[in-house]
């Protein structure tokens, strides 16, 4: 059964779905591997390396495609790479429901099955296959990055001859996996850490790693499956009120809050902005949803108050390697749930396997997708 793996050509976009070495568990499944020339070449992935591990390289795009059984990429295509799909395959893949409608009605057309990683359910057996989290947390990770690089100040205490250097304070607006690793990432550069979420349960995994979980004495807002559930603009207000003080006392301040299937909520209004000390920075890491600060340009750095805001789009991206290498595990494991014996298996009663199916054999079955666009 052939499996194929495409160039992506979304702008920006250097991470591949397989690796050298999930090259190799995915023939143990009996798969045979093809990849289009130079698809890992971004992520230090290059063809000799894949082929040595036992894929097969492409040059041409529809030789690739070419009775594929099974596609894998990280993006969703576009409306040209679904209608160039085989028919009845299985695409493997991010898949929002933000994604246009003409992508998914070619998609229903070539009547395929299409496995989201967004629709992947927050279980202890799928935990394997959540390429949310796998690239949740390289984008924690790259942000407090980015803001040490802007800030015109070191994150750490030190103490010299010349006198002490007090340590940086970062605020972390958000306690999933990315802002789990922002803080983690932060702590161990020195800073002084605090960080906020609506969510009372993300108070223990905060301060377990050495941060201060700024108290929001307000009702439970944790929803199904363990995600944030949208709040009324009440409520974000009330919590606007509360940790503006923490954002004017911060020198960095990153924001991960994302709902699946909507837009990210302002978190961060632009009086809290111009509160802050001039060389202060933001790093909106929602920026992809529409971003948690009122002022941040979707995919630019600027200016404001003399503030910098960075509203980069696709974080993961910027470290392609590391992104690869846990993204083509997800890959790998889901093709190990559904390949059995060599056969694809869809059982749309599977725990697993229905939830995460948000098209199958042409039709749509998540409801974010049956839903009028806007």
């Amino acid at each position: 059964m052939k499996l194929a793996i495409p160039r992506e050509a979304a702008p920006g976009e250097l991470r591949c779905a397989v690796t050298p070495d999930s090259v190799k568990r995915l023939a143990a499944l009996g798969l045979s591997v093809a990849v289009e020339a130079g698809a890992g070449a971004g992520a230090g992935a290059g063809d000799a390396a894949l082929a040595e591990a036992g894929a097969t390289i492409v040059d041409d795009p529809r030789a690739l495609l070419a009775d594929a059984r099974i596609v894998c990429r990280v993006q969703p295509p576009s409306e040209a790479e679904a209608e160039a799909l085989p028919l009845d395959v299985l695409l493997v893949s991010f898949l929002p429901a933000s994604t246009p409608r003409p992508v998914i009605e070619r998609l229903r057309q070539r009547r395929a099955s299409c496995f989201s990683f967004e629709l992947v359910p927050r279980i202890s057996r799928a935990q394997a296959m959540d390429a949310l989290s796998s690239q949740a947390s390289i984008a924690g990770y790259k942000a407090v990055l980015l803001a040490a690089a802007r800030l015109p100040k070191i994150l750490p205490l030190q103490m010299t001859a010349a006198g002490t250097i007090a340590p940086a304070r970062v605020l972390v607006m958000g306690a999933g996996v990315a802002g789990l690793q922002a803080i983690a990432t932060a702590r161990r550069l020195g800073a002084v850490v605090e960080a906020t979420d609506v969510r009372t349960a993300a108070r223990e995994e905060v301060t377990s790693l050495g941060a201060r979980f700024v108290e929001l004495e307000l009702e439970a807002q944790e929803g199904a499956g363990g995600y944030a559930r949208a709040q009324s603009e009440e409520f974000l207000k009330r919590q606007r009120a509360l940790v503006a003080e923490r954002v004017a006392a911060s020198d960095v301040v990153v924001t991960t809050a994302a709902i699946p299937g909507r837009r990210a909520p302002v978190l961060v209004t632009e009086a809290m902005v111009r509160s802050m000390r001039p060389g202060s920075v933001i790093v909106d890491g929602a920026a992809d949803t529409g971003g948690n600060c009122e002022l941040t340009v979707i995919g630019e750095e600027v200016d404001r108050h003399g503030v910098t805001i960075i509203g980069r789009r696709n974080l993961p991206a910027t470290v392609p390697a590391a992104a690869s290498q846990v993204f083509a595990r997800n890959v790998a494991e889901v093709l190990q749930h559904l390949v059995h014996d060599g056969a694809l298996v869809l059982d749309l009663d599977d725990p697993v396997t229905g939830p995460s199916l948000a098209i199958h054999a042409g039709e749509v079955r998540s409801p974010q997708m049956q839903a009028p666009p806007g």
